[in-house]
């Protein structure tokens, strides 16, 4: 039985070696598989690509570099910014952020908040009313972002909780509708 299976080898040897020395390409490999989301990455995917696509734009893919940039944000903010908002204006992202109090939000609660200005955004006119703002909504829809990044960090100090996403490309370019 040991004879046999190393004859099996041998032969399994030879017609690799005779098929590489033929000029017979080997079999491709396969790229390693990504890891799964963990489940509040998705939570924040699925609920930016569903307000993606009631306005008919292109879902957005999950960047583990734009992650790590937030995570990084959010933990300056609240070890060192007391959970402040972050000044999201000088960064190369577009970039959408919620501060709460009291209570965990949710990914998809967080991305529900941004997406419930949609009521007062005009698209005619690309405008939102004086009384009111619109851009982080249309940072959610803006069709020519691709990637989305977001973390969350919780400030036990005050109960509240910082949840910021990043956008590549960013978004709000004055003068272009979001989609």
């Amino acid at each position: 039985m040991a004879r046999l299976q190393l004859l099996s080898l041998l032969v399994l040897a030879l017609v690799i070696s005779q098929s590489s020395s033929q000029g017979v390409a080997p079999a491709p490999s396969t790229a390693p598989a990504q890891p799964p989301l963990s489940a509040a990455a998705q939570a924040y995917l699925d609920a930016h690509n569903k307000a993606r696509a009631e306005v008919g734009v292109q879902p957005l893919k999950w960047s583990a570099a734009l992650a790590n940039a937030t995570s990084l944000l959010v933990r300056y903010q609240r070890d060192k910014q007391s959970c402040n908002f972050a000044n999201l204006s000088s960064g190369k992202y577009g970039g959408n952020q919620l501060w709460s109090s009291g209570s965990v939000v949710s990914p998809q609660a967080a991305v529900e908040s941004w997406v419930a200005e949609k009521k007062y955004y005009n698209y005619a006119d690309n405008s939102c009313p004086a009384d009111h703002k619109c851009g982080v909504y249309t940072q959610v829809v803006w069709k020519k972002s691709l990637e989305l990044g977001c973390a969350q960090a919780s400030c036990a100090k005050d109960s509240s909780t910082i949840t910021i996403c990043f956008y590549n490309p960013p978004g709000n370019i004055v003068g272009e509708k979001p989609y």
